[in-house]
């Protein structure tokens, strides 16, 4: 009975550890086809739902992203779209002509964002499509990926939750302390000990948050539950559908507005040529009498 036991007892474990292995192998978001969208935490709010309920409410500024570049299966192997969002001033020239030709500002100015995700079909997508806010709806599930607030060297009862030592005769100086970090026969401290250090400043992700509303008009995502990072800090926010992407006046290349404007100059150079005698005949036209000069006139014939 022990032997048998202990055999379904190594079984047993060689089963969970199959499959904590499969879990720490299996990628962060499965999502079949995924829609997404770049943003910035602005602040957190309180709600209320049609229970009376009370809930915690981040509000993400989203969007609108622009699409940078499109890579194809073809090309470069794989299907996918690099997106930009924000703006910033006094960019490289690299930068500045990469972007030449997407959106219709200075060539200084450049995005301070640039993500790349992997979409299906990007045979409808094109330099310039834009992402917005409308691609989310009230009561959609989201992955959402930020960067945690940064705080500084912590210990490692801040760090870890250690209890720390307990505060009695002998434990001078000792209450937060780590203790021993590991036998004497080892002659290195092993990777991994929990231990004293950088806290915080590192990416984190929170699955399974619901939208809450969408605002079309600010772009403004409302979202349930806490999101990691501080204010104004980068938010890419992920769910399950496929992404849609809107054509953008704005994707005019500089080239395409030049050639507009000479067509335009064009246009009007015809219409002067086809009348060349309009401006002779403008000029040479006689000015229409004043009421004085009618009755001078009209005195003189009687």
């Amino acid at each position: 009975m022990r032997a048998g036991s202990s055999i379904e007892r190594f079984s047993r474990r060689g089963t969970f550890y199959q499959e904590m292995a499969g879990l720490l192998l299996a990628p962060a978001f499965s999502f079949s086809s995924m829609k997404f969208i770049l943003g910035v935490k602005l602040d957190m709010t309180q709600g209320f739902d049609s229970a009376g309920r009370v809930h915690s409410i981040t509000r993400v500024q989203a969007g609108p992203c622009t699409v940078t570049q499109v890579k194809t299966n073809e090309k470069d192997g794989y299907a996918a779209v690099q997106v930009g969002y924000g703006r910033k001033k006094n960019v490289s020239r690299a930068q500045a002509q990469a972007l030449r030709g997407i959106t219709r500002v200075k060539e200084t100015d450049g995005f301070r964002h640039m993500k790349e995700f992997r979409v299906d079909k990007v045979d409808a997508v094109e330099r310039g499509d834009r992402v917005t806010v409308n691609v989310f709806s009230p009561g959609d599930r989201v992955h959402v990926i930020g960067t945690s607030k940064g705080k500084g060297f912590a210990g490692v009862v801040k760090r870890h939750g250690f209890h720390g030592h307990p505060s009695t005769h002998g434990h001078k100086d000792q209450a937060r302390m780590p203790g021993a970090i590991g036998a004497g026969g080892v002659q290195h401290v092993l990777k991994g000990k929990r231990m004293g250090g950088r806290m915080g400043g590192m990416q984190s992700s929170v699955k399974n948050l619901e939208v809450v509303s969408v605002d079309s008009d600010l772009g403004v995502l409302s979202l349930r539950g806490s999101v990691p990072g501080a204010r104004n800090s980068l938010i890419i926010v992920q769910g399950e559908g496929e992404a849609v992407f809107e054509k953008s006046s704005m994707a005019q290349s500089p080239a395409q507005s030049e050639h507009q404007e000479q067509e335009q100059l064009s246009q009007e150079v015809t219409a002067d040529t086809s009348n060349p005698d309009g401006a002779q005949e403008e000029t040479s036209a006689e000015p229409e009498p004043t009421v004085l000069e009618q009755a001078d006139t009209a005195e003189e014939k009687n």
